[in-house]
């Protein structure tokens, strides 16, 4: 039988993937393309799906904008980043099939969300836009944004350390002491969790580690282990939550020489949980790549992080939960929720905590992308290894919502 801590209440247990997984490649590609429309023409409307298997990627969806973009240069460029350059690989960016099926936005979308109609091409009729006070939301839906203490970027572990695995895998691949690894590959740790009175998470110890990464076939699964071990865990997950009893699975399944697209189909949208928070807080459902930020799937979910992140920042509280929904066309949002699991500091309450946030938090659909500062080419490096958080990656200034915001509380 496994061996817990003595405080252990519950295990919980997150995943991640690496930039070579289908589902991520993806996302990628599709937020390259939205780099690409953002570099020329920061109105860009782009709904920019990608789906990928053997031998070929199409891009397919809707994109109204100024900017001229070869769209096949940029999709190859995307897989040769992530690292397929070979067929043996399971994509070559080089001689790969690249299909593109995009085509304008709907000008009904244009007109509810924005206040007036655009061509395929981006020219906007007599009236122009609305000012980004009075822009609708670009759909409908429910967002949310999570946040806890229980780590220095305000993540849950599980999924900092599943994503700082993934992100290390990647590292060892490209600038070595692991050359032999292949761009697909997954992670998932467990870890042992016991709550707080406060209503905080404490994790206590990592139960267990699963690596499965792709591989060159010369690459024995004993020598594979040993490196994980060496060069990728011992790296990323700090000391003191590892100890004898903590169970590795490398390579569970043996031999992992197909990878990538030759191994499975890649969709965008199909990692939101490992996008957001590794299954802890909740998900609206919306996916974030290959989407414009006016589209509140993505700009209200990285406000509703934006939101959470700040008030436990502030020490309002040690985790919350916020959620914010939409209707198309309408600006305000419908609704503005908070949670803090029994966790609001020195007496407050979650009521108090959302007066705290409408003082604070502009939350019309065009003040997000305004606030944080959305009309830029940073997405494709979102699009791999979390939206949120950076225990993968030194902190960036492009992700504007990782930033706490000053709050005033009187």
């Amino acid at each position: 039988m496994p061996s817990f801590h003595p405080e252990c209440e519950f295990l919980f247990t997150s995943e991640s993937v690496n930039e070579g997984h289908p589902d991520k490649l993806a996302d990628q590609v599709s937020d390259a393309v939205v780099d690409a429309c953002f570099a020329q023409d920061p109105k860009s409307r782009v709904a920019c799906e990608t789906c990928t298997g053997t031998g070929f990627v199409m891009v397919f969806g809707e994109i109204t904008t100024t900017a001229t973009v070869d769209y096949e240069a940029v999709v190859r460029e995307a897989i040769k980043d992530i690292g397929f350059d070979a067929p043996e690989k399971g994509l070559d960016y080089k001689t790969c099939e690249v299909l593109n099926k995009l085509h304008g936005q709907s000008p009904e979308i244009g007109q509810a969300v924005h206040g007036s109609v655009a061509s395929a091409a981006g020219e906007v009729a007599a009236g122009g836009e609305k000012p980004p006070e009075e822009i609708g939301a670009g759909d409908q839906g429910h967002m949310f944004g999570y946040a806890t203490d229980e780590t220095p970027e305000m993540m849950p572990l599980t999924h900092s350390l599943a994503t700082a695995l993934g992100f290390q895998l990647t590292k060892v691949r490209k600038e070595g002491p692991m050359p032999k690894l292949r761009p697909d590959g997954k992670t998932q740790v467990t870890v042992e969790y016991k709550k707080n009175a406060d209503g905080s998470m404490c994790p206590l110890r990592v139960h267990t580690i699963v690596i499965s990464t792709q591989h060159d076939p010369d690459y024995t699964q004993e020598q594979l282990a040993a490196d994980l071990k060496e060069h990728v865990i011992k790296v990323v997950v700090p000391e003191k939550y590892l100890d004898d009893n903590t169970i590795y699975h490398m390579n569970p399944s043996g031999s992992f020489v197909m990878g990538g697209p030759e191994g499975d189909g890649g969709l965008t949208g199909r990692k939101i949980i490992i996008d957001t928070y590794g299954g802890w807080g909740a998900h609206g459902g919306g996916a974030f790549s290959g989407k414009d930020p006016t589209k509140v799937d993505r700009s209200a979910a990285y406000y509703c992080r934006w939101i959470a992140k700040s008030l436990v920042a502030a020490k309002l509280c040690k985790r919350c939960l916020v959620q914010l929904s939409y209707a198309i066309g309408v600006a305000a949002p419908l609704s503005i929720f908070v949670d803090s699991h029994g966790s609001a500091c020195d007496g407050r309450t979650d009521a108090q905590l959302l007066a705290i946030i409408e003082k604070n938090f502009d939350c019309r659909a065009g003040m997000l992308v305004r606030e944080l500062d959305m009309l830029k080419p940073k997405y494709k490096k979102t699009a791999c290894y979390g939206h949120f958080g950076n225990s993968a990656r030194p902190a960036d200034p492009d992700f504007t919502w990782e930033v706490p915001k000053a709050l005033t509380l009187e």
